[in-house]
C-alpha cells in the first residue's frame, strides 16, 4: 500500500509505493471497506505520487484536488491519476471500493510495455474520472476483485496473473476513455507527439525552445511543428507554454513560493517576463490567480 517515508526537503514532495512492511513495491491493491481510513498527515497536504492510482468507488463523497481542478468523489464511478499530477485530499471520509496502485517500473517490464501507450495511461485529455454504466461497473468490479484475490493469496504465478488481469482492466478502461474523452489514432506521428510531450515533461525547466526539443528528436523544428500541429491541433510551442502554465498553477496553489522563486524554478529569465507570460496564457497575473484559486479552495 502507499505509505510515506521522510521525503527530501522539496516544496511539493513525491511519494513512492511501498508494501505493508515498508518495502518498495511495483503493484498493490486493497479493498476500502467503508470505514474511517487512517491516513498519514502528508497525504492531506499537496503531494505527487510516483505511481498510478486507480480507484473504483462504490460508496463515498470525499472532495479532492488534482492540480487546480476540484472534484467530489461519486459512487459507481472510476477515478485515475497519472504521474506528475499534484494531489490534495481536503478531508478523510469513509469510502467503499477498490484501490489499485502500480508504478512506471511495473509498466516498463517487457510483458507490460505495450500498456504504456494506452489512453488511460497516457491520459492526453488530462482526465481523472470515468462514468460507469451498470455493465461497466460489473466488469470493472469483477476484474479488480480477481486482482485483489490474487494479490492477497499469493502463490505460484501470482505476478503473471496480476499482469494478465491488469492488461484486461487497462484495455477495457482505455476503451471507456476514448468513448468519453475522444479517440486519437495510434500512428507513428501520434507516437512522436507522445515523445515530444514526454521530453517537455522532462526538460521544461531547462529550455522553452522548440528547436532544442527538435534537436533531441533529431528533427527539424519545422517538421516537428507540422507533425505536432497535425496530431494535436496545437503548435509545438503551445505545448511547451501550456506545460509551463500548468506547473506554474501547481506552485501558485500548492506552495508558498514567491512569484520570483516560481519563475526561477521554471527557467524564466526574470519575474517580470514570467508575469507577462502567465497573463498572456491565463488572462490574469500570477498573484491574482493565486488569490482566486485559493478563494475557491476555501
Amino acid at each position: 500500500m502507499p505509505t510515506l517515508t521522510t521525503p527530501e526537503k522539496v516544496v511539493i514532495p513525491h511519494y513512492k509505493l511501498f508494501d505493508v512492511e515498508g518495502n518498495p513495491s511495483m503493484i498493490e491493491i486493497r479493498e476500502a471497506e467503508g470505514i474511517e481510513a487512517i491516513i498519514e498527515d502528508g497525504f492531506l497536504m499537496p503531494h505527487r505520487k510516483d505511481y498510478y492510482l486507480f480507484a473504483f468507488v462504490e460508496q463515498g463523497s470525499s472532495r479532492h484536488w488534482i492540480d487546480d481542478v476540484p472534484y467530489t468523489v461519486k459512487p459507481d464511478n472510476f477515478y485515475f491519476t497519472v504521474l506528475q499530477q499534484v494531489h490534495l485530499k481536503e478531508e478523510v471520509c469513509p469510502m467503499k471500493g477498490l484501490v489499485l496502485n502500480f508504478t512506471d517500473e511495473f509498466l516498463q517490464l517487457d510483458e507490460n510495455r505495450a500498456l504504456r501507450q494506452l489512453p488511460i495511461i497516457q491520459n492526453p485529455a488530462g482526465g481523472h474520472e470515468l462514468v460507469l454504466n451498470e455493465a461497466d461497473r460489473i466488469f470493472v468490479k469483477d476484474i479488480m476483485y480477481k486482482m485483489l484475490s490474487e494479490f492477497n493469496n499469493g502463490g505460484d504465478w501470482r505476478n503473471q496473473m496480476l499482469t494478465s488481469l491488469l492488461r484486461v482492466l487497462v484495455i477495457y478502461l482505455s476503451r471507456l476513455y476514448t468513448e468519453q474523452f475522444g479517440e486519437t489514432c495510434i500512428t507513428q506521428n501520434y507516437c512522436l507527439l507522445k515523445k515530444y510531450q514526454q521530453l517537455i515533461s522532462d526538460h521544461h525547466t531547462e529550455t522553452h525552445e522548440v528547436a532544442a526539443f527538435a534537436n533531441l528528436l533529431n528533427l527539424s523544428p519545422g517538421y516537428l511543428n507540422d507533425v505536432i500541429k497535425q496530431q494535436s491541433g496545437k503548435t509545438a510551442i503551445s505545448h511547451i507554454h501550456n506545460r509551463l502554465a500548468v506547473e506554474a498553477k501547481r506552485r501558485l496553489l500548492h506552495t508558498e513560493l514567491s512569484i520570483k522563486q516560481i519563475a526561477d524554478e521554471l527557467g524564466f529569465e526574470d519575474a517580470a517576463y514570467f508575469n507577462r507570460f502567465f497573463k498572456r496564457l491565463v488572462d490574469t497575473t500570477p498573484a491574482a490567480y493565486r488569490m482566486q484559486i485559493r478563494e475557491m479552495y476555501r
